[in-house]
């Protein structure tokens, strides 16, 4: 499927007014077009069928590079797609794609499919997640640490890394960014499955925002993140 085809689709579905909600949703300085999750994924489902058959990567680093939010964010859809596709990424071009990412759907989407996944299967080293939680820019911060879900949710393909999660969450303990903040908690409560106790002693010992423990607290005592 040829790209051109692709962006004629992703412009039939969409919506100034989607748009405009979107700005005040998710503000980015990347062009929204009001692109709905499911038209875009249905549009989208052509050129994963290509890349499936035939992987590519330029394609992939044209849409993250437009400057359009919805090409982004089907950019990285293809990649965890077609995770052969993505496996062949070099660590240099993985790590490359969060520049740029300059709020929280774009963030979770690239941690969640493409960060995640790469540090889980040894392509992304520990040491690029540290220097990610050392960054000034609040938003690498969080790709850190919503990079750490794909390591424990099963529907992500974690199989379980109580370990590297609690020592990358350690980094942002005293973070007091609101962005960072939910991201912690979301790392910690992704852990509970796997080992309940590290993650109430962890809330127990370390400085963590109320919010943070407040979130982990219940989830831990419920299940529930707000119960």
């Amino acid at each position: 499927m040829p790209l051109a085809t692709f962006r004629a689709a992703l412009a039939d579905a969409s919506s100034p007014a989607r748009a405009a909600h979107a700005v005040g949703y998710s503000p980015t300085a990347m062009r929204h077009l009001g692109v709905a999750v499911p038209d875009l994924r249905r549009v989208l489902r052509p050129l994963v069928l290509a890349q499936r058959a035939r992987p590519d990567l330029d394609p992939v680093k044209s849409l993250w590079g437009s400057g359009v939010f919805e090409e982004r964010q089907a950019a990285y859809e293809i990649l965890a797609a077609v995770p052969r596709l993505r496996r062949a990424m070099s660590r240099p071009e993985v790590l490359a794609m969060a520049e740029g990412n300059d709020n929280w759907c774009s963030v979770d989407t690239y941690a969640c499919y493409v960060l995640g996944p790469a540090w889980r299967e040894g392509l992304v080293h520990d040491d690029d997640i540290t220097t990610l939680s050392a960054s000034t820019d609040r938003w690498k911060r969080r790709s850190a640490l919503v990079a750490t879900v794909a390591l424990n949710q099963k529907a992500r393909g974690g199989k379980g890394d109580v370990g590297r999660t609690l020592a990358v969450c350690a980094q942002h303990v005293g973070d007091r960014d609101d962005m960072v903040e939910k991201a912690l908690s979301w790392a910690l409560r992704s852990c509970i499955e796997h080992d309940a106790n590290a993650v109430a002693a962890f809330i127990a010992d370390k400085p963590v925002s109320a919010r943070v423990r407040r979130e982990v607290g219940n989830k831990l005592r419920t299940g529930l993140k707000n119960p």
